[in-house]
């Protein structure tokens, strides 16, 4: 499922617009944070998608200032992805569990060391969040963009918990 083709789609869906504009709308609702977007594929997405038929070119400019609209394929597609991602539950791919997997490869002091380390960072991320609450919309993004944000926090404190748990097991020697 490629998230960034349903965040395109999603963002044309009420207005025509070029992909500077796109990529504004995404950055304003934090997408490069959650949705794994990498905004550089926003113009060949763009592109693709209207050669496959789910968006028109409206307006041709000059520097990557075509403007696009979503056709009913678009819309049609966009729904379809988007009842997918409601409903399909997948693995939440997260680098950390890689380091997890090989922490037998580090001596005792220095995997509390780095797990002190990634303590401190999730404390901070949370603080981070905490006070982006609320402030996105400011910048034109929808309130409920603020749900994202709660879920984001609810994740890091899991995480913050486990590492605090996983410190206290190294300090006991029940790990690695």
């Amino acid at each position: 499922m490629n998230t960034t083709r349903v965040l395109i789609l999603g963002t044309l869906l009420d207005d025509s617009m070029n992909g500077y504009q796109v990529r504004r709308s995404l950055e304003t609702m934090g997408a490069d944070q959650w949705g794994n977007v990498a905004f550089g594929s926003i113009y060949h997405g763009l592109g693709k998608m209207a050669d496959e038929g789910l968006l028109d070119v409206v307006e041709s400019g000059k520097g990557g200032k075509t403007v696009y609209a979503i056709t009913e394929a678009g819309r049609f597609e966009f729904h379809r992805l988007l009842m997918t991602l409601w409903y399909e539950i997948r693995p939440i791919v997260d680098p950390f569990q890689v380091a997890m997997v090989f922490m037998d490869r580090l001596e005792r002091p220095q995997l509390k060391d780095a797990l002190q380390v990634r303590s401190e960072e999730l404390t901070r991320a949370i603080a981070m969040t905490h006070r982006a609450l609320g402030s996105k919309q400011a910048f034109g993004a929808p309130r409920h963009v603020d749900e994202n944000l709660r879920l984001n926090i609810g994740m890091l404190d899991a995480q913050l918990t486990w590492v605090r748990q996983a410190i206290q097991k190294v300090e006991e020697g029940d790990l690695p």
